[in-house]
């Protein structure tokens, strides 16, 4: 079965230097349908990575990096409310 996917220009020309390296390299020829199903089986292997590329970059704290934030905190004994917080920030 065959089918047609889109690829943007960087993507194709990507797959193009590829082509080259190997050709390059090996002294053989392959189509970028070879080519992609190479990329598509090896990345299946080990998927970790890949779907890990897609997840934002952001790291949480660790428990240890937590505790070690809100050790700097102190408890001055006054209760602030939510009507002093919109006092000081907006003059209210």
């Amino acid at each position: 079965m065959s089918t047609s996917i889109k690829v943007t220009d960087t993507t194709q020309s990507r797959l193009e230097e590829l082509q080259a390296e190997i050709r390059l390299e090996t002294g053989q020829n392959v189509t970028q349908q070879d080519l992609l199903e190479r990329i598509v089986t090896s990345t299946y292997e080990s998927k970790d990575e890949l779907i890990d590329s897609f997840r934002d970059e952001f790291e949480p704290l660790s428990e240890d990096e937590i505790d070690r934030w809100l050790s700097g905190t102190v408890d001055s004994g006054i209760e602030t409310t939510e009507d002093d917080i919109d006092t000081v920030l907006y003059g209210e």
